[in-house]
């Protein structure tokens, strides 16, 4: 039990650090970049942190089948404290690029273990409301962000909003050490080829949300590695991802819908302050406040679920969650300049729940459809195609919103498709049954 509550301390620290760097640099970055110069770099202080941490989410994941969760859990803290460090001493845009990236890749090796170790340690019926203190981190972090941004930048340095993580993550390292890892692991040897091929396909993917120019080509370089990855990985013995995840149709369709719908939806938490701020007039604080009511949404779906997977299944929660991600969908394409703070917290709520709930059900189920060694990386692969689907939608989104006139006519071009986007997530989850794959398990005896 001390063990336990060692590593949830772990575990919390780590998620609060890494949400909040997620985000903090969005009020700072002016800042920055008018010390260090080359405004011409300044999207790329932010696409190198999102893009090693989305290619090493699930690579961490599949390391952890291999290696165990504690070793590569505290590579992620070490790395992140690293990356941090090196921010802070940053004395050019190009240093702090490249530190970012060193930041990304210590979080795509720490933000797929909240999950992943309580797979470990709970039951399914628990499962919920540990994944629903997680996400209170996430929610805490869109109010603390701005706040921490905003203090250090006034009364000391913006180099602190990097220094800051420091003794949180030595705090987190060091409270992860008593950790008596539950799950064995099955050694094997490591797919640096497979790894390599998934890497560079993802980054150019990625890419194509970052550049101005010749999109198209980094698109089909893209797709041209990810299915040199696929036929490569085919072949192996110990794929640093098992394809044979994915004849698990129930399992493949789960990770399809998450995907459509943060496409859709996610990025909508992206765009809301910034109405909010234009539109309504207010501040940076209460904006982010706003959004609190996502995460009071997605923490009433998240706690119980665990309970209701066991009584209703995943098909039939999964389509409630689609459902409350369409009734969003039709709350946001009525958003105009009369609403204010409260239309959009209740939004947000309805937002919250829909993604907690589709959240929460898709990782149980992914991790209750394979076997026992292959749960790291079902757990991060489904947190990857959130991942790359929000990326996508948050791109498309800003185009749309360009795409206007008007702002407001921008607004609701982008918030069009959102909805038409969670349409299709609402029709793709009739095609998700309740059956957990291969191993013959069910939910209701793990």
């Amino acid at each position: 039990m001390k063990s336990r509550t060692f590593v949830m301390v772990s575990i919390v620290l780590a998620m609060l650090v890494s949400s909040i760097d997620a985000t903090i640099m969005n009020t700072t970055m002016p800042v920055i970049a008018k010390e260090l110069g080359h405004f011409d770099l300044y999207a790329w202080a932010f696409a190198s942190y999102m893009i090693t941490s989305t290619i090493l989410s699930p690579i961490a994941g599949r390391l952890s089948d291999l290696f165990g969760r504690k070793k590569v859990f505290g590579s992620g803290i070490v790395l992140f404290f690293a990356g941090s460090l090196l921010c802070g001493m940053s004395s050019g845009m190009i240093e702090l690029i490249v530190f970012r990236a060193i930041q990304g890749i210590g979080a795509g090796f720490m933000v797929p273990f909240p999950a992943i170790i309580a797979g470990d340690l709970f039951s399914v019926e628990n499962r919920g409301k540990i994944q629903a203190l997680f996400t209170g981190m996430w929610g805490l972090s869109a109010v603390l962000a701005p706040l921490l941004g905003s203090f250090f930048v006034t009364y000391l340095t913006w180099r602190w909003i990097f220094f800051v993580n420091l003794p949180v993550c030595l705090i987190s390292f060091l409270t992860l050490l008593p950790y008596n890892e539950h799950y064995a692991p099955k050694k094997a040897r490591v797919d640096y080829i497979g790894a390599a091929l998934f890497a560079v396909a993802i980054t150019l993917l990625l890419l194509v949300t970052v550049v101005h120019r010749n999109y198209w080509l980094f698109a089909a370089a893209g797709i041209l590695f990810l299915l040199l990855f696929y036929f490569y990985e085919k072949r192996q013995d110990s794929p640093i991802v098992p394809l044979s995840m994915f004849k698990n149709k129930t399992f493949a369709r789960m990770n399809a819908n998450s995907f459509i719908g943060t496409v859709a939806l996610f990025g909508a938490s992206s765009y809301v302050p910034l109405f909010l701020q234009k539109v309504t007039g207010l501040s940076l604080l209460m904006s982010g406040v706003a959004l609190l009511g996502s995460s009071i949404g997605w923490m009433a779906a998240a706690v119980p679920a665990g309970k209701w997977i066991l009584r209703y299944g995943y098909r039939r929660l999964l389509l409630i969650g689609n459902g409350l991600l369409l009734v969003s969908g039709v709350c946001w394409i009525f958003l105009n300049p009369g609403h204010g703070f409260w239309y959009v917290f209740l939004v947000m709520i309805v937002h919250g729940a829909a993604f907690g709930l589709l959240s929460t059900v898709g990782i149980i189920g992914s991790q209750q459809m394979v076997s026992a060694y292959e749960k790291g990386i079902a757990t991060s692969f489904f947190m990857f195609c959130r991942n790359m689907g929000t990326a996508i939608g948050v791109t498309v989104m800003g185009a749309f919103l360009t795409s206007g006139s008007t702002y407001m006519q921008g607004i609701h071009h982008l918030f069009l498709f959102g909805f038409c986007g969670s349409i299709l997530a609402f029709l793709t989850s009739f095609l998700i049954h309740n059956d957990t794959g291969e191993s013959g398990k069910t939910a209701a005896n793990q």
